[in-house]
């Protein structure tokens, strides 16, 4: 099965060309960043299905500090785009911190290709099966109203919320 589009972003021209090299049976196409400046650019401009992003881009800095400001970004602006992170200084203090700050995985260069692409499978699919938040809250709300009997006050009442947010929210659908 191929996957749509993944977008690498890395300061190495090798590694770039080694993912693709290593992903192209996988993807569909296959998107590459030499800088992160033009990462969320190039989110807005085209559909990415995933992003594989490493954590340090200037020399001499390996605390993961950059990887994380534009995971950060990328989850304000596309928080529904998987994001794995890949980083040559394994550390898992900084594991933890990109899982907490809402990335899928982690990969620690130099990689094994199968492995690589076990990881960046379980995420997709594992993507491919999640609600997205406005279902959740549909089904909520569906729920809500089963349980009060079409009683809107009531329904309001058990989700939390006022009688005019609840009709706000039953527009949208």
């Amino acid at each position: 099965m191929k996957y749509g589009t993944l977008l690498i972003v890395d300061d190495n021209e090798t590694v770039l060309t080694a993912l693709r090299l290593a992903l192209e049976p996988m993807f569909t196409r296959i998107k590459t960043l030499d800088a992160p400046d033009l990462l969320l650019k190039a989110m807005d401009g085209e559909e990415v299905d995933m992003v594989l992003l490493d954590m340090n881009f200037s020399l001499g800095v390996n605390s993961g500090n950059e990887g994380l400001f534009w995971l950060r970004a990328l989850r304000k602006r596309h928080p529904s785009v998987p994001v794995v992170l890949l980083t040559a200084y394994a550390d898992v203090n900084l594991a933890v911190r990109g899982l907490k700050a809402g990335a899928s995985d982690f990969i620690v260069k130099p990689w094994d290709n199968e492995e690589l692409m076990r990881k960046l499978r379980d995420v997709m699919e594992q993507h491919s099966n999640m609600p997205t938040l406005d279902a959740l809250e549909n089904e909520h709300i569906r729920r809500a109203l089963d349980v009060s009997r079409g009683n809107m006050s009531k329904a309001a009442d058990l989700l939390g919320i006022s009688r005019p947010t609840l009709y706000k929210k039953l527009k949208r659908k």
